[in-house]
């Protein structure tokens, strides 16, 4: 998987705005969560760019917990960790975390072309 560091609230307003030509994805990961790190490892194991064309964004959030914060707020979420966004014509279109993140389901969320 290429991440894209996330570490700045000015980036949401960009990220948003890149969902409307393509989608985004926002992974928010907790160092010290060992639920987190199974969930990173199996995302990464299963991932394939050709089933999921979106730009991914990493969120360290235990380094970044104002970002991590400022995303609940933007995207009128609840704050969970670990979670992924899936963030489509600047709305998120499918919010998880924990055990429930699974690469399939990301897929299904997709545009069908």
């Amino acid at each position: 998987m290429n991440w894209t560091e996330l570490r700045s609230e000015d980036q949401i307003k960009q990220i948003s705005e890149e969902s409307k030509t393509q989608p985004v994805l926002i992974f928010k990961h907790s160092t010290r969560c060992s639920i987190s790190g199974t969930v990173l490892n199996r995302l990464e194991r299963n991932w394939d760019d050709s089933k999921a064309p979106v730009k991914a964004y990493f969120l360290d959030l235990l380094s970044y917990r104002n970002v991590s914060q400022y995303i609940a707020d933007y995207f009128h979420v609840i704050h969970e960790s670990p979670q992924l966004l899936l963030i489509q014509q600047g709305q998120p279109t499918l919010v998880r975390s924990h055990l429930d993140i699974r690469f399939d389901e990301i897929v299904q969320a997709l545009p069908k072309n």
